[in-house]
């Protein structure tokens, strides 16, 4: 017999049990299943993840004032007054493989235009901000360096902020009143959505730095310090050449320790990433037994099989098939059988997993490789537990296969 006379022979007796067939296929299909749903869960993740990070910033480093020991007793992140826009000046300058560089310093406050109000923060900034987050300007413009050098009372608008003000009015150009200062409206940011914190990253106005400092929030310093290197490779250099000109800006002495902190969000995405592998893989491995049990399912299935049919598998071999031909037959319906099942599972699975992502809001991702894998391994499955029985049928006795009832 050829292969297609073959698969078509263990077809017709797979076909011949249609129920016991069915049945034992449910290990495999819902083995397969819950493998390709739990891999498009935490490929989801992953990729969510990844595209929060690229939306706070390209190769972003974020400088933040760091603690202070006072009387002994340590303070947290942001008790040092010492970060200055001197000092973002100095790094956009000093620093080669930094390309973009922007102050930060940020003051809550009520803003109003006409009868409206609402309760946001005003974040101070240099131009190169907009880069640094890749936030594009989608209407108006942002404002200029000369404007920033004049503490100009302008400022661009978050789209929550143009929301709750202006309803569905065009603002650019508007005046609107921040702690009891007018303020002209140049720009609308482009919607980011929330953060990987869950905060909404359009509940903003952005406006130059020197005028947050000066009229706003009264002071000298600046939170943190936004900067983006060349490249992502750059990324551990330009830490190093900032942490030892920054040192030097502050006048540290060797055993002090730092009066800042520069965090990189991309090693917070690596860990984000790491965690929701792990739990992708370990959630894998738990849904694989399905597979295994399938497989003993399937072996279970064939032992009966090759029972219930010595008497046919007798006549074959009285005919003139060779033990190799019997062997490839019985081989044949469990490959079938893990096959089919394995192709109903990621059909299965596909289906599982839009059905996760409607109802519960989570997004998923069916990567092909992972489809590929499970239809691979189905196959696996089905010689691994198919080949003992179809062995043990091509051993029979022909002789002794013909008297059996």
């Amino acid at each position: 017999m050829n292969g297609r006379e073959v698969v078509h022979s263990s077809i017709e007796a797979l076909w011949a049990n249609k129920m016991r067939t069915v049945l034992t296929m449910l290990g495999i299909i819902i083995g397969v299943a819950a493998v390709i749903c739990t891999v498009a869960i935490g490929e989801g993740a992953s990729q969510q993840v990844h595209e929060q990070i690229q939306s706070m910033g390209e190769n972003m480093l974020f400088i933040q004032a760091g603690s202070v020991n006072r009387g002994g007793v340590q303070m947290g992140a942001q008790a040092t007054r010492t970060l200055t826009g001197d000092d973002a000046v100095a790094i956009g300058r000093d620093v080669p493989l930094i390309k973009a560089v922007s102050p930060y310093v940020i003051s809550p406050t009520q803003v109003v235009f006409q009868g409206q109000n609402w309760s946001t923060r005003v974040q101070g900034v240099s131009p190169d901000y907009f880069s640094i987050r890749n936030w594009p300007v989608v209407s108006g413009s942002e404002f200029t360096r000369h404007e920033v050098s004049a503490s100009a009372t302008v400022c661009v608008l978050g789209n929550t902020v143009v929301q709750n003000l202006f309803a569905n009015a065009d603002p650019v150009g508007k005046i609107i009143r921040i702690s009891k200062l007018p303020f002209l409206v140049v720009g609308v940011l482009q919607a980011k959505g929330s953060s990987s914190f869950g905060q909404d990253q359009d509940d903003v106005i952005l406006a130059p730095y020197t005028t947050v400092q000066k009229k706003l929030a009264g002071v000298s310093w600046v939170n943190a310090i936004f900067a983006s290197t060349v490249s992502d490779k750059a990324m551990q250099p330009a830490i190093t050449q900032v942490t030892a000109l920054l040192r030097q800006r502050h006048k540290l002495r060797a055993q002090e320790p730092n009066d800042f902190m520069i965090r990189n969000p991309q090693e917070l995405a690596d860990a984000a990433t790491s965690s929701a592998e792990v739990m992708a893989t370990l959630l894998a491995s738990i849904a694989s037994v399905s597979l295994l049990v399938g497989g003993i399912g399937i072996m279970n299935i064939m032992l009966v099989s090759v029972t219930e049919r010595r008497r046919e598998i007798g006549v074959r071999r009285a005919v003139g098939a060779t033990r190799g031909d019997i062997r490839w037959q019985f081989l044949s319906e469990a490959m079938v059988l893990s096959l089919i099942g394995g192709g109903l599972g990621v059909i299965g699975g596909v289906i599982g997993s839009g059905v996760v992502s409607h109802l519960l809001g989570w997004p998923t991702q069916v990567p092909v490789g992972a489809v590929v894998v499970a239809v691979g391994f189905s196959a696996a499955v089905g010689v691994f537990f198919g080949y003992y029985p179809a062995q043990k049928a091509a051993r029979l006795d022909p002789i002794e296969a013909l008297r059996y009832e």
